[in-house]
Order: structure tokens, then sequence, then C-alpha cells
């Protein structure tokens, strides 16, 4: 029997990420609405919300490899790679994504994009030249249970409220720093207003997408586990690059830390401190854990793939 089945549908995930968007979504309305009200211009409201939601939901694919300097790679290049990619997604009975390789030491990994047929998934060289053959099929294997499960475009759309209010934010702010014009009292009050009203839509979407976002790496890690049947395997490859990414200087850290609550491990420094708190992924110690459960039921007798 095809192992298709080992990425099924996670129930508890769906519905998490059903709750999620429902949130979201009343959330989304009221700030709408607000800012209707508060800059009583509903065609700029619309327009902006529009085109913001529109490009993250089909660009977040590019604007991801272009951040993180990845670029798609051909089989002649990177045939382990996609030899790879090319079984597991056999096993997995679904789409090849595009494969793309970024030109990083920080070793890491990161899917994204809209739906199963339109996704990426993608590598740092560093994570290559680190991981052996076993702990990388595990890495890949939970970037892909991300893409079957489709809670790459759900972070995606998700993560847009949060986008919006900072570009409300930004705009409100240069408005009227290079507005012109005159700035009586009423101008004051609405643009504290519109700060504050972002400002509480920021907060309450970053904290349930950060609820979500550990849940499901949780949720890609089962998931990896079961499809190798290999659960010491991608307990070896988080062990292994959670400690290399504590080494790599915090300064080459920061433009990967927008991107987050894509990776395969946050790009989280030697002290992470508070942001550990807040961070889009559970502790090291919570998915090993997890994956020594699995490891116990399956009693690592089955080989990758295998029943």
């Amino acid at each position: 029997m095809q192992m298709h089945s080992r990425f099924r549908s996670d129930r508890r995930l769906t519905t998490r990420m059903g709750i999620t968007l429902f949130l979201l979504g009343l959330v989304y309305v009221g700030f709408v609405a607000a800012l209707i009200v508060l800059l009583k211009s509903w065609v700029l409201v619309v327009l902006v919300a529009a085109a913001v939601l529109g490009a993250q939901y089909w660009f977040s694919d590019r604007v991801a490899l272009f951040a993180m300097r990845g670029r798609v790679v051909e089989r002649e290049e990177f045939p382990e790679l996609h030899g790879v990619v090319d079984r597991l997604c056999a096993i997995a009975d679904m789409p090849k994504p595009v494969v793309a390789v970024s030109d990083m030491d920080m070793p890491n990994a990161f899917a994204t994009g809209r739906n199963p047929d339109h996704a990426v998934v993608c590598v740092t060289t560093g994570l290559l030249r680190r991981l052996e053959p076993a702990e990388l099929e595990g890495v890949l294997a939970h970037e892909l249970s991300h893409v079957a499960h489709k809670d790459v475009a759900v972070i995606t759309v998700a993560s847009f409220l949060g986008v919006l209010a900072g570009l409300i934010v930004r705009f409100a702010f240069y408005s009227q720093l290079f507005g012109g014009g005159r700035r009586d009292q009423n101008t004051a009050v609405v643009f504290a207003a519109v700060m504050g009203v972002s400002a509480a839509v920021y907060a309450l979407s970053f904290l349930l997408i950060r609820s979500l976002s550990r849940y499901r790496e949780l949720a890609a890690d089962r998931a990896a586990a079961l499809l190798t049947g290999r659960p010491s395997a991608l307990a070896s490859a988080l062990t292994k690059v959670s400690g290399d990414i504590a080494r790599i200087p915090t300064k080459d850290l920061r433009t990967a830390q927008a991107f987050n609550a894509f990776y395969f491990t946050p790009a989280l420094g030697r002290e992470p401190g508070v942001a550990r708190l807040f961070s889009t992924h559970p502790s090291l110690e919570q998915r090993l854990d997890q994956l020594g459960r699995i490891s116990a039921e399956l009693g690592e007798a089955t080989a990758p793939g295998g029943v």
C-alpha cells in the first residue's frame, strides 16, 4: 500500500487554522471599519488592503526567495537534493515543488507558496554541508508536510493583517510628517487613533499567528517522522541545526529573523532571552520529546518511507 496516507490531513491542525483565520477575519473586518471611520476614505482603505493581500498571496514565494538570496536550481546542479525531494514526493503522493538553494552559511530550510501546485522548498548551503543524507531527508519531509497541510498558505494570509497594520502606521506617520497643510487638533486625534488601532491589531494578529505557528511545527515534525520512518534522524537534524544556528553571529541572523515563521528552526542567537517567549516555534525540548515518543511507538525498526 502506498504511504501517502502518512501525509493525511491533521484534524487538530486544520481546526486550529480555521479558528485562527476566523478570529483574524473578525479583527480584520473591525480594523477596516475603524480605518474607514477614522480616515473617511473607504476607497483608499479597501484599495490598500486588497493590494497588500493580493501581493502577499500571489508573490510570497518570490519575496521570501529574494529576501533569503534563494535561487531555483535544476537537477543537474544539485542531483542529490532533487533525488531526495523526488522520492519523498512519490511516497507522499504530492506534486513536486520548485527546488531552490540559498547561499547562506546559516543552516536552515523553508517552504512557501500559495498551494501544493505553486510551492517552493528552499535549503541553505549551510544546511547541505552539515547534514547527513537521512537528516536532510527528515528536514525536507518536514517542509513538504507544511505544503501538504496547506499551512504555509494559511500563515501567509494570516500574516497579512500584521503587515497591513504596519503599513497603515507608516502611512499615517509620513502623511503627518510630510503632508503639509493645516494640522488642527482633530487631525492629531485621528492620527493617534489610527496608530492606536493599528498597534492593537498588530498585537492581536501577532499572538494568534505565534500560537498557530508553534503548533504547525509540531504537526510537521510528526508528519515527517511518520513519512520517513526515522524520527531519530529528524531529531538529530534538529539538534545539529539548532546548535549551529546559535553559533552564527547575531548580525548575520537579523535578515533571516523576519522569516522565522517559515523556517525549519528559528534564527535565534546565542542568548534569545525574551525572544524565546514569542518564538514562532516550540522549544527544542518539546520537539525532541515528541520525536522520542514517536520513535518509541515505531520502534525505529522501519526503513525510510517503509511500513
